[in-house]
């Protein structure tokens, strides 16, 4: 299929579920799939947004004024899975848990609003990495139509291009959770130290950065063609004070770049 015939059926599959609610994040693959399923369904499509420490202010901030940008009925759904002990322990089936319990919190919330189906933004290069949220969408039926399209995260981000979306080139997204090696416990206060380093990194601009938490030690990712350029003197130093005004002991740059996932290696 062509691109537009990927993204004629997205919009007619969308159109057969009558009323939804997607799950938003601001991230790239979710804020093309609502404003597709937005322009489709119009007031019958509405976007969820899961409120927690996991996830970074900016991203809320962004999603917020995206719906309001959009005129779309947005609904924030708080959430503490720090207090659940299958979550904070950090198996390495974590993602599971915490899908289980966001999409359920959705479940419940599309079931008091009289919505028929929730929307998630899994594409089809998702299904090549190791995701066990994967499975907590499909047992509770959570819809993935990007996937029934066999829509790619090229594909996402060219048509997202060709709307005008401000996450066309966006860096992907996942939680900060996703930061700390499993069986290490997740706590706030180790969130607060990622996120915050992380804004360092984008304030400096750098546009695709992940900081890996291990113990009292930061291990930077960038992309391979930055990775010259954060090890510059004034760069490095600038990094250096400004991790360690925020608690980091040490601070390391990971030679081999910038990837999705880096944490699934040890698996």
């Amino acid at each position: 299929m062509t691109l537009e015939d990927k993204h004629r059926k997205l919009k007619e599959y969308i159109l057969s579920l009558g009323s939804v609610a997607v799950a938003y994040s601001a991230g790239v693959d979710s804020t093309f799939l609502l404003k597709t399923a937005h322009e489709v369904l119009g007031e019958h499509c509405v976007a969820f947004t899961a409120v927690s420490s996991l996830f970074a202010k900016e991203e809320l901030e962004e999603a917020v004024e995206f719906c309001k940008k959009e005129g779309i009925k947005h609904y924030c759904i708080s959430l503490d899975l720090l207090k659940e002990e299958c979550f904070h322990t950090n198996p390495s089936n974590r993602c599971y848990y915490c899908k289980h319990k966001i999409f359920g919190a959705m479940m419940e919330k599309a079931k008091e609003e009289g919505i028929g189906f929730i929307l998630e933004g899994s594409n089809l290069d998702d299904l090549g990495d190791y995701r066990p949220g994967r499975r907590a969408i499909e047992e509770l039926e959570i819809k993935s139509p990007m996937l029934e399209v066999s829509l790619t995260k090229k594909d996402i981000r060219e048509l997202s291009k060709k709307l005008g979306l401000p996450t066309a080139t966006k860096q992907s997204a996942a939680c900060l959770a996703s930061r700390i090696p499993y069986g290490q416990e997740i706590t706030k206060e180790k969130l607060v130290l990622i996120e915050q380093g992380e804004r360092v990194l984008k304030n400096l601009g750098f546009t695709y950065y992940r900081v890996r938490l291990h113990g009292n030690l930061a291990r930077i990712e960038v992309k391979a063609c930055d990775i010259e350029r954060l090890a510059k003197k004034e760069i490095r130093e600038k990094v250096t004070t400004e991790f360690r005004k925020i608690g980091f002991s040490y601070v390391s740059l990971d030679l081999e770049g910038y990837r999705m996932g880096s944490l699934n290696e040890v698996l």
